[in-house]
């Protein structure tokens, strides 16, 4: 069975963070290992109160997850919430160890969690940096919003083809979410150093957090499962699109990732594809 490891924030009672990814990976049959780098009863958005995890404990929360020799069965690492510059230095001392011991590369996908519009930044500067400057060159791909795009970037990005040049600009591929589509479209961003898709649906009101996380999460799956990177950022987007307007017809205010574990697997939403290839 394959095996990811998650840096991320564990929320008890929401699905969001690396709590939430863990229920995505084990639909694909895929076995988690989350080390929490924040604590969270409810969501905080909902005003909750959480928990830092210390740089000394996570540091020993990862040493014994290295003494159980589970760094040389990685095939994935993801790493997404931090709350302290230090525990992003940690994160990368992690991804170098883990490419070292392991006997086959694993993929790495960092999202790099710093904030989004309209309110800016939701993590300390120095957090946002260190991302930036340490997690985002180790990655194999990385999976911004908008305005985290921007932020790396340090380009203007109003629309799809901004949002390619600005992807192009950072050198790295990425899955960028948050990207104006059409009219009452909203869109998922596929860029590599040849291809550019946009893959739209229906933009959908009053949506749960975590659909960034969910996408993540699914995106990777796809490429433990050997996919080719386009066809996975593809049914990750079905799967966000599922899991939204499943959320909002059943009126529950989290995204029903469990209830909803064959559907992440084959989802089947409509989306519209569009081919930006050449845009810069």
């Amino acid at each position: 069975m394959p095996v990811a490891l998650i840096l991320s924030s564990f929320v008890a009672a929401s699905r969001i963070g690396g709590g939430a990814q863990q229920y995505v990976l084990a639909a694909h049959r895929i076995d988690p290992v989350l080390a929490p780098t924040v604590l969270f009863g409810r969501s905080p958005a909902m005003g909750a109160a959480g928990d830092v995890t210390s740089p000394e404990v996570l540091r020993r929360m990862l040493a014994d997850i290295e003494a159980d020799a589970i760094f040389g069965e990685v095939d994935l690492v993801i790493t997404g919430h931090f709350s302290l510059p230090e525990q992003v230095e940690i994160a990368a001392g992690l991804l170098e160890r883990v490419r070292a011991a392991a006997s086959r590369p694993p993929k790495v996908v960092v999202d790099p969690i710093m904030g989004d519009a309209p309110k800016g930044l939701y993590v300390k500067p120095q957090v946002a940096d260190a991302v930036a400057a340490r997690l985002t060159p180790l990655a194999d791909w990385i999976t911004p919003n908008l305005w985290e795009l921007e932020r790396l970037s340090g380009a203007r990005v109003a629309d799809a083809a901004e949002a390619v040049g600005a992807c192009r600009k950072l050198g790295r591929a990425a899955l960028v979410t948050s990207v104006p589509s059409g009219k009452g479209e909203i869109g998922l961003l596929y860029c590599d150093a040849e291809t550019a898709l946009l893959f739209s649906h229906h933009r959908l009101g009053h949506a749960p957090n975590g659909a960034g996380d969910l996408v993540t999460a699914s995106f990777a799956a796809g490429l433990i499962e050997g996919m080719r990177p386009a066809a996975a950022a593809e049914r990750a987007a079905r799967v966000a699109a599922e899991a939204v307007q499943t959320a909002i017809a059943w009126g529950t205010p989290d995204l029903p990732i469990v209830a909803l574990a064959e559907r992440l697997v084959s989802p089947t939403a409509e989306i519209r594809i569009e081919t930006l290839q050449g845009l810069a």
